[in-house]
């Protein structure tokens, strides 16, 4: 599955998801040990607003989250994320190289990095807030099949990745990406 197609479907429900934050729930740990939902929602406005620009081929501004507190930024959630999903389907964006948090590479390869991204902090968020995240089983299981492959051990520095977490029995397929990624099921 293209990773246009991957984003097609996985940004719009992340933007289903954090509609359906509450004020109260913004302090709330996540299974991203360094973020509560506030910190996963102003990480992916900063970076997701950031890569909208590398992937037209721009250099990006400096892109500050809102900084209101109490509030869910629902509406700039979802123009970020809106805007990231129209700069991946603009002209060029998956052949031309694109400077990245974790250098140059390949628009298609990078779209697919934020595909992974987004799915797991789309589960963090949904599993911490108590909402339904649903992304098709085929969206899952290609992104699945790329991050086994571009995910080494040595991007497992305790930072970016952590260790694999083994998933409970009878955990979904979502779930088991998200222990690959390093999260801890709860």
């Amino acid at each position: 599955m293209h990773p246009q197609q991957q984003l097609s479907q996985i940004l719009p429900a992340l933007n289903g998801v954090v509609e359906r934050i509450s004020p109260w729930q913004l302090t709330d740990p996540t299974p991203c040990d360094e973020f509560n939902v506030s910190d996963i929602l102003d990480h992916m406005i900063v970076l997701g607003g950031s890569f909208g620009y590398l992937f037209r081929g721009e250099e990006p501004p400096e892109i500050d989250a809102p900084a209101v507190a109490g509030w869910v930024p629902a509406p700039e959630f979802t123009k970020t994320m809106d805007d990231l999903l129209d700069a991946v389907h603009s002209p060029g964006a998956m052949e031309r190289t694109v400077p990245t948090p974790l250098g140059e590479m390949p628009g298609e390869t990078f779209a697919r990095l934020v595909a992974f991204d987004g799915l797991i902090h789309g589960w963090d968020l949904a599993s911490s807030v108590g909402a339904d995240f649903e992304v098709p089983a085929q969206v899952v299981a290609s992104v699945d099949e790329f991050a086994r492959q571009a995910l080494t051990d040595d991007m497992r520095d305790g930072d970016m990745f952590k260790a694999a977490t083994t998933p409970p029995a009878g955990a979904s397929a979502l779930e088991a990406l998200a222990a690959f990624s390093g999260r801890s099921l709860r």
